[in-house]
């Protein structure tokens, strides 16, 4: 997989300073007196499900299956500690996640959340179990998908993006870690997850802030001028990958990656390119085009 293995840190995973701590000390203080974060009382998520084994770890939390006590079913609780909450914006973005996957709800390729919980240490989502993997994990072990393959992938993928853009939400975080598999088989479904990035936004309307993961990042995102396109070329990124087996703008260090996709050229002549069809080829040019007005859409 070469560079696609690895993974540069993301606005979420960058290390906060220490005014920040203590600033969301006072955050997590000030919401507690308000009733909580979720700002309305959910009751004791483990008197609803029993907690099993460990299925993910992040840098805000942990993922485990959990059984329904009353039916038996199986799901996925995605626990996101508060201690790691330490500024506004990291309060913002976990009750800004909750609203947009409510407001996504119901689209196939979507993780579908059932229900939040608070306690005093931890915010718990129960969300649908998918037990298949993240796609980057299938792209590491296959090292590139055949055009048949990554096109299956990505129309669920650009479903999931129409679907967003149609509801006026922009994810800003596309990336194969942040789609998670159904089952371990082949025909697995692909669904979307990790909506912490997201943004609701308003056609004509743009937004500043540098997030995201650098080698998916638009080149507008990095000029802080950008809109819903910026999710079209994190798409193209991921297109590339499958295809190649690695990104198209690829460094050692974050800001020669952000370099590069500024100012380099695609390059869809080395190997594997001379052996993928120009309809592919032309697609990922759509993609990564670097005006978002002549983007895909």
């Amino acid at each position: 997989m070469g560079c696609c293995a690895s993974k540069p840190e993301t606005k979420k995973e960058q290390q906060h300073t220490k005014g920040d701590e203590k600033s969301g000390e006072k955050d997590r203080e000030r919401m507690l007196k308000l009733g909580g974060i979720l700002e309305q009382p959910t009751g004791d998520v483990r008197d609803y499900y029993k907690f099993g084994a460990v299925i993910g770890k992040g840098n805000f939390g942990i993922v485990h299956k959990v059984t329904n006590r009353k039916t038996g079913e199986t799901f996925a609780c995605k626990s996101i500690s508060k201690r790691k909450m330490v500024c506004k914006d990291d309060v913002e973005d976990v009750k800004r996640e909750v609203q947009v996957l409510m407001h996504l709800s119901g689209h196939p390729n979507i993780v579908k959340m059932y229900s939040a919980f608070e306690d005093n240490q931890y915010i718990h989502f129960v969300m649908e179990c998918c037990e298949g993997g993240e796609l980057f994990d299938r792209i590491a072990a296959r090292g590139k998908f055949t055009e048949r393959m990554a096109a299956e992938a990505m129309r669920s993928i650009v479903s999931v993006v129409n679907h967003c853009h149609h509801m006026n939400v922009v994810h800003r975080d596309l990336k194969p870690e942040n789609f998670l598999m159904t089952t371990p088989g082949d025909d697995a479904v692909i669904k979307a997850t990790d909506f912490g990035l997201s943004r609701f936004f308003k056609d004509g309307s743009f937004m500043e802030e540098i997030v995201g993961s650098p080698f998916y990042v638009a080149p507008e995102v990095l000029q802080r001028h950008y809109g819903k396109e910026a999710d079209i070329w994190s798409c193209g990124v991921i297109l590339y990958i499958l295809l190649a087996g690695y990104p198209p703008f690829h460094a050692d260090e974050t800001q020669q990656i952000f370099k590069k996709i500024i100012s380099k050229p695609l390059d869809l002549s080395s190997k594997p390119w001379p052996q993928i069809s120009e309809a592919a080829k032309s697609c990922v040019r759509g993609m990564l085009a670097r005006d978002p007005r002549k983007r895909l859409t």
